[in-house]
């Protein structure tokens, strides 16, 4: 099979090479530094299978995912990365990564992984299922509108700002923090709000009051 690699971290792309090239099976064809790197490869390389890191410039690996699943559905991604919570979790699911598995995963489990993924099968780590578990345990529970109490006080900033029409470069500005920043808190407000774009998360906001005259 076909493998690319896409993470910013040059010393984690080269461990995963040194590791990955000893497998008979399985012939990396590629390294990716950034998420558009990572679409860019992916478009020309025509990978069976992605191990795509979450945080990434220029674009974060959900996004990449998405764009890539939604032109190449046959595609296969695993997301690997240092993230368990269901704000990074239920997000790349959403987007179509049939893999999840945290960095200090055991090498042999990384290539039942890959393997698996090539096969069509999903293979999430444990931490990663237990997230999808407790989502879906508390939407049974509370099948109530999306709650604005659910957003950390950072997301309900970044809301506020979209609300007005701001772009992420002008939030970031605003609230001074990084571009990049601003993108993982917002892939975090659509997946609390189930919405599936900033409009939609904006259309809500301003119909439920949540910022008052503010909005």
């Amino acid at each position: 099979m076909k493998l690319l690699l896409a993470d910013d971290h040059l010393m984690v792309r080269k461990g995963l090479r040194l590791f990955l090239q000893s497998q008979p099976d399985i012939e990396i064809v590629g390294e990716a530094s950034t998420g558009l790197e990572a679409v860019t490869l992916a478009k020309q390389l025509q990978p069976d299978v992605i191990l795509m890191d979450l945080i990434m410039p220029e674009m974060d690996g959900i996004e990449a995912t998405k764009q890539l699943k939604q032109k190449y559905p046959e595609m296969k991604i695993i997301i690997l990365t240092s993230f368990s919570d269901q704000d990074h979790v239920l997000p790349a699911i959403r987007a179509g990564a049939v893999g999840y598995q945290l960095k200090d995963i055991d090498p042999d489990e990384l290539i039942y992984t890959i393997r698996a993924a090539y096969s069509g099968k999903r293979h999430l780590h444990p931490q990663a299922t237990d997230q999808l578990m407790s989502h879906m345990t508390e939407t049974k529970k509370d099948k109530k509108e999306p709650r604005f109490e659910t957003l950390t006080k950072r997301e309900r900033d970044v809301l506020r700002e979209i609300t007005l029409g701001k772009s992420n470069k002008e939030i970031a500005s605003t609230l001074y923090i990084t571009e990049k920043t601003v993108k993982t808190h917002v892939s975090s407000i659509l997946s609390k709000l189930n919405v599936h774009d900033r409009t939609q998360a904006a259309l809500l906001a301003t119909k439920e009051h949540w910022f008052g005259e503010e909005a």
